[in-house]
């Protein structure tokens, strides 16, 4: 037998190898960088008749819950607030604490909470505003900002923007600049956005939503 019929012979004896099999990708979930604010609108649970009867909550703990949807909505005021550079980052009492803090971190700045009445235990200085029903005080100490620092001031929701309002006046009594106030939700229909802006404040908010 020569050498070529023996080449032959040996590949016949060869096992048949199957061609791979190539199975589909998994579906990926929807890319959150595609349009981030509808992800967040997504994740924000609408709990109707609370705290009262006819009013429709915003509850943002599900967007805090989720690690995937933390991490973009704390990228959204990351990305609007690094070439910035603020001085500090002031959150109110009590949900702009978990916002503010983690941006704070983030951006390499100071937080300075704002707080309710009777919560900070050095000197303060206060601003009371109008609620619905009544009034509310909030508190700053004398100490937390310097004259020429350049704030940010964040919460959760801006509703009809008495809190937002006061943090502004407290924050530019003790010689600060407050840059712009931020939130996550903007209830317009509740006006606190308009008179915030009307007072020459810039503001940035992520989703709306109307009614209460």
């Amino acid at each position: 037998m020569n050498t070529e019929s023996i080449w032959h012979a040996s590949r016949a004896c060869e096992p048949t190898v199957a061609a791979p099999i190539i199975k589909p990708m998994p579906a990926l979930p929807s890319d959150p960088t595609a349009d981030p604010a509808q992800y967040i609108r997504r994740h924000i649970r609408a709990v109707p008749d609370w705290p009262s009867p006819g009013v429709m909550f915003r509850d943002i703990t599900p967007l805090l819950s989720n690690p995937r949807v933390f991490r973009v909505l704390i990228d959204q005021f990351v990305h609007r607030y690094f070439d910035l550079r603020p001085s500090a980052i002031a959150g109110l009492d009590a949900r702009g604490f978990i916002i503010g803090s983690v941006l704070a971190y983030e951006l390499n700045v100071g937080f300075v909470p704002i707080r309710k009445k009777g919560k900070l235990p050095f000197t303060t200085v206060e601003e009371s505003y109008e609620l619905e029903y009544g009034n509310a005080t909030v508190e700053l100490h004398t100490d937390a900002v310097k004259p020429g620092d350049r704030v940010v001031l964040i919460d959760d929701l801006i509703a009809t923007g008495g809190t937002m309002m006061a943090g502004k006046k407290l924050l530019e009594r003790l010689g600060a600049q407050v840059i712009e106030g931020a939130a996550i939700v903007d209830l317009p229909e509740l006006q606190g956005s308009r008179r915030l802006r009307d007072s020459g404040l810039n503001l940035f908010t992520l989703v709306d939503f109307a009614g209460h």
